[in-house]
């Protein structure tokens, strides 16, 4: 996410810090390269010249160059500008009537899924009704999603007249008991008249909570060229912007609230249904920065991980007794909150280690050994002869030599588990330390 500009700024910023004194020429130069950075990552231009003269404005006043840390306190101004610039949003889901509008291969479709998920997790009852009344296989997608997330959908196929296909779906969610209602909408490859009449006509009808633009962040300039023609019509509550995630860039949401004005209230990080965000400027600020998100990423774990399996685990530690079995269970929450690239890229620091092995295949490979055995060899790892681990291999489509690596990481693990849960012991005896937590 981010990447290109992400190690532009911090390259400038490194080289910033390693000045004992800062001058006036010093943090031009820098600001000269920071504005070349946000140029290349397709931020509009006025906002990236806007940005570098708030900066430079702020940069040069005389705490921070007779500061003893300028370099640390540019960093600083630099990561409240860019705050500033993707903005502050409204992160809560009201009840109402939603309308997601975008053109066609923003991923509009799936983001109503998407929403309809975090809203069912919040305690709505969400509907999904389907509007593109053009694109069958629009409606076909949008019943495939409300199956796997046992929501119901709200569609009449073969009806053209969309304000028709509204009014029975708000009388279906009186009848049954739906408080939100997500209108998923025809998109276009281009914005035009037509489009703009039937959307028009929708919000007249539906008066909504929300109408949020679904964009491509890789399209960079060209999302915020749509947000602007879109809220001209339809006066957007903000917008969603999909793919962040293979977004290398960044330019649109860097520019999106600063040209229209309008809050960037969710991001698509990912293809998976669980894998939209509420945006948050100063996360996103620290992840460009090299800085991290660790509230993201605790919040990623507590989602992922199972309270219950926790306790059991940390109950196995203390009691020394850890087999294969538990090694997988946490292996299978482990990868539910993503990508390791992407956790990774959430520490401070840890994403822009030089040579850093991030391998999500070898997880696979890893899980694919411990399932290749039986339940007593998971529970029992040191009844696995030579001839057991060959079979293994051969059932996980992995060599002896992986099985033989994973079982000595395995035994290494425990080894640390058995001298921490000494160290626990001896120091609960002294009333020192506290049990691990859970």
């Amino acid at each position: 996410m981010f990447d290109s500009l992400s190690d532009k700024l911090q390259s400038v910023l490194k080289n910033l810090r390693g000045y004992g004194k800062l001058t006036e020429k010093n943090v031009s130069d820098a600001l000269r390269e920071v504005r070349l950075a946000l140029l290349e990552a397709d931020v509009n231009y006025k906002v990236a010249k806007d940005f570098i003269e708030r900066t430079k404005q702020k940069a040069l006043g005389q705490e921070v160059l007779n500061s003893v840390t300028p370099g640390q306190q540019i960093v600083k101004i630099i990561y409240d500008e860019l705050v500033a610039l993707m903005g502050s949003s409204n992160q809560s889901l009201p009840s109402g009537h939603w309308m997601m509008v975008g053109l066609h291969g923003c991923g509009k479709t799936t983001t109503c899924g998407k929403l309809a998920r975090l809203m069912a997790k919040q305690g709505r009852k969400p509907l999904l009704v389907a509007c593109d009344v053009y694109r069958p296989a629009a409606m076909d997608q949008l019943e495939t999603l409300g199956k796997q997330l046992q929501i119901p959908v709200f569609l009449m196929r073969g009806e053209k007249d969309v304000t028709k296909i509204c009014r029975q779906a708000l009388s279906a969610a009186q009848t049954q008991n739906r408080d939100t209602l997500i209108f998923d909408t025809a998109g276009r490859l281009h914005i035009d008249d037509e489009l703009v009449q039937e959307l028009v006509r929708m919000r007249d009808l539906l008066k909504p909570q929300e109408i949020l633009l679904v964009a491509d962040a890789a399209t960079g300039q060209e999302a915020v060229n749509i947000a602007e023609h879109f809220d001209k019509a339809l006066n957007l509550t903000g917008v969603v912007l999909t793919k962040l995630d293979g977004d290398a860039r960044g330019g649109a949401a860097l520019s999106i609230r600063a040209v229209t004005g309008k809050p960037i209230r969710f991001a698509g990080v990912g293809e998976k249904l669980d894998t939209l965000e509420a945006f948050d400027a100063e996360r996103m600020a620290g992840r460009i920065l090299g800085m991290g998100d660790v509230v993201g990423l605790v919040e990623k774990a507590q989602e992922a991980f199972d309270s219950k399996k926790a306790e059991e685990f940390q109950k196995k530690i203390e009691e020394q007794s850890l087999n294969l079995e538990d090694f997988l269970s946490q292996l299978q929450q482990l990868k539910k909150m993503g990508p390791l690239e992407n956790l990774l890229g959430m520490l401070p620091g840890m994403g822009k280690i030089p040579d850093l092995a991030v391998d999500d295949g070898q997880l696979k490979r890893v899980e694919a050994i411990v399932q290749s055995m039986t339940r007593q060899e998971r529970r029992q790892p040191d009844i696995l002869n030579a001839s057991r681990r060959a079979r293994i291999a051969r059932g996980s489509g992995t060599t002896v030599a992986e099985v033989n690596d994973l079982l000595k990481q395995f035994n290494a693990m425990k080894k640390m588990m058995k001298e921490m849960g000494k160290m626990q012991k001896a120091f609960a005896r002294k009333g020192g330390l506290p049990r691990l937590a859970r």
